[in-house]
C-alpha cells in the first residue's frame, strides 16, 4: 500500500510528468523556455518541484494544451498577467492525482466541442437573420 504525498511536499520530474501527462524532457524543455520555472536541484542534478512550481506548470500545460496557446503566446501571458495568473490556472490540474489525468482533458475536450457546436449554431442562427 502506497501513500501519497501531502500537497506541500516536493515532487521528482518522474512525478510532475505523470501528473500532467507529459515525458520528463518536455519539463526539461518548459524550464528553458519559462524562466518562471525553478525547481531545486540536488546532486547530480536531480529536480525536485516546490507545489508552486507544479501549479505553475500546471497553468503552463493547461494554456498549451487547453488553450492552444504557442511557446511565444504563453510567454507574453506570463508576461503580461503573471506567474500567479498562470499558477491559478494550474491549480486544478496540480490537485488531481496522476490517475485521474486522462479524465481531465477528455471532459474539457468535450465542453469545448460542445462550446464549438453552440458557437457554429448560433453563427448559422445569425447568418439567417
Amino acid at each position: 500500500m502506497t501513500q501519497s504525498k501531502s500537497a506541500s511536499a516536493f515532487r521528482t520530474i518522474s512525478e510532475v510528468a505523470a501528473l500532467f501527462d507529459v515525458q520528463p524532457h518536455v519539463l526539461r524543455f518548459w524550464e528553458s523556455k519559462f524562466s518562471q520555472i525553478q525547481p531545486v536541484k540536488r546532486a547530480a542534478g536531480r529536480r525536485f518541484y516546490r507545489p508552486d512550481d507544479v501549479a505553475l506548470i500546471g497553468g503552463i500545460r493547461h494554456a498549451l494544451y487547453e488553450q492552444g496557446l504557442t511557446i511565444k503566446g504563453v510567454q507574453k501571458l506570463l508576461q503580461e498577467k503573471g506567474v500567479p495568473h498562470m499558477r491559478a490556472l494550474g491549480q486544478g490540474a496540480a490537485a488531481a492525482e496522476p490517475s485521474g489525468v486522462g479524465q481531465a482533458p477528455a471532459e474539457v475536450k468535450s465542453h469545448l466541442a460542445m462550446a464549438r457546436k453552440n458557437l457554429a449554431d448560433a453563427l448559422d442562427i445569425l447568418g439567417r437573420a
